[in-house]
């Protein structure tokens, strides 16, 4: 009989010596040798978990921290669904496959009804499938030319952790754009210089993870259109739209960026972001059935039927799909368009009071990218603080703003950022600038108006960041 029946949770005090033990056991990294009262187990994770920041004031992270309370209850219900198999749970297989087509009506797919697409673990196995079609499908490029195949490269501007472990993990090329000067997105001319008949791909971002901008697929588009025109290299474009994708529909309609674009071959998207769904779930869609090469589908048999998988992990949980079809369904396109409208709305009044303050120059206002804000300092030698102290202080008070420099070769560069998400209202934005005025206040007053020793070197030296 399971532990958990043996008696009833409320009739289950926690003694001293349980809970010493279980003290021991958590603080030791050591297996217990013997079982424990399950709600003695509960209650000591839980006093852990409480250590842990509030996830509402977590301005850092690009994932959901709000969820409704039916979304809740779906992911209870559904803690037992394993997504590869399709042959047991062949309604979760089915809502998969709604969205996936949802998507691609979202996303202006040609053909929406038979779009090629799954569900990831989230945008970055999103992302690396997307660039594994690109390189299978650039190979046989190759050997029908009769070229070489050994020397693959991949486009790309300041670009998320992935791509880089994309590019390193299957013998890619990378040729990252890097920053300069005020330039901190991917351009048209910054990528033409880059391309040759050995690029499988350009991977441009809807949405930079360091300044939260789009960047301008359509003008890139038209520029390896013309370089399709001028030298016969038919290069292709992957959208990373892991924010954007879920964004861009509802707050520039009209921006093109998606399959209205022909270039654009595959999108990654990541629906536990701005699609709202729940830690971890994600999305690749292609355009065509030939742009995902069969070679990248394998068929098992041995879960009771012939099921094809195309994903990189396997065995994987179901319920943050399920949740991810409840919001389409539950939202609609008025319904994002509304939320998404809200968030960028507060973070371009952000914008507004945040250079009010006065040492801090604004880099993205909000407008054209992901809804929030990034500035920088005015004058760092003047400034008897940096903006890691500005973030230190603020996480003192139980905010988490992150203060980070920026990637080659701006890392003189040091930029503050704050994202807004569902959950986060014009009230917690109000309880924020206060606190931010607080800080400013603080560390001028802390300084007595001496410039710091370090304030204009671009860099700070802090342990555990």
């Amino acid at each position: 009989m399971p532990l958990h029946n043996t008696r009833q949770l409320s009739a289950r005090p926690t003694n001293a010596i349980e809970s010493d033990a279980l003290h021991r056991s958590g603080q030791t990294y050591i297996f217990p040798e013997i079982s424990h009262d399950p709600q003695a187990v509960y209650r000591t994770i839980h006093a852990q978990l409480v250590l842990d920041g509030n996830s509402q004031h977590n301005l850092a992270t690009f994932c959901t921290t709000w969820i409704e309370p039916e979304v809740g209850l779906l992911m209870d219900e559904s803690a037992d669904k394993n997504m590869i198999d399709k042959d047991e749970y062949p309604q979760t297989a089915a809502i998969e496959e709604r969205c996936v087509h949802m998507l691609a009506d979202l996303w202006n797919s040609p053909e929406s009804a038979s779009t090629m697409g799954c569900s990831t673990t989230g945008s970055s196995e999103a992302a690396m499938l997307g660039g594994l079609a690109m390189k299978w499908n650039w190979r046989k490029r190759q050997n029908a030319l009769g070229k070489r195949t050994d020397s693959p490269n991949l486009v790309m501007g300041p670009v998320q952790v992935c791509w880089h472990k994309f590019c390193r993990y299957f013998d890619v090329n990378i040729r990252e754009v890097p920053m300069e000067n005020e330039r901190l997105l991917l351009t048209p001319d910054e990528v033409l210089k880059r391309c040759d008949e050995n690029t499988i791909g350009v991977v441009v971002t809807l949405g930079v993870t360091f300044t939260l901008q789009f960047e301008p697929v359509h003008e890139i588009s038209m520029a390896l259109d013309k370089l399709h025109a001028e030298t016969g290299l038919d290069i292709p474009i992957h959208v990373d739209g892991a924010s954007g994708a879920f964004l861009a529909p509802f707050l520039e309609p009209n921006l093109l960026w998606d399959f209205r674009l022909p270039r654009v071959r595959s999108i990654n998207a990541s629906g536990h972001k701005f699609g709202l769904a729940p830690l971890g779930v994600g999305w690749a869609l292609w355009r065509e059935k030939l742009d995902l090469p069969d070679e990248l589908i394998f068929d098992v048999n041995y879960l009771g039927g012939n099921i094809p998988t195309f994903a990189l992990n396997f065995s994987r949980p179901g319920g943050e799909i399920i949740c991810q079809y409840y919001n389409f369904l539950r939202l609609g396109k008025a319904g994002y368009r509304r939320i998404q409208s809200e968030c960028s709305d507060i973070g371009r009044e952000l914008a507004v009071q945040i250079a009010a303050f006065g040492p801090f120059e604004i880099i993205y206002d909000g407008v054209g990218g992901i809804p929030g804000v990034c500035w920088k300092l005015r004058d760092p030698a003047r400034t008897p603080f940096t903006l890691y102290d500005v973030a230190d202080r603020l996480r003192d008070r139980g905010w988490l703003v992150p203060a980070y420099s920026m990637p080659p070769n701006r890392e003189d560069l040091v930029i503050q950022r704050i994202l807004i998400r569902h959950g986060f209202t014009r009230e917690m934005a109000r309880e924020l600038l206060l606190e931010m005025g607080r800080t400013i206040e603080h560390l001028q007053h802390r300084s007595h108006g001496a410039l710091r020793p370090d304030a204009g070197s671009g860099t700070h030296n802090h342990s555990g960041r």
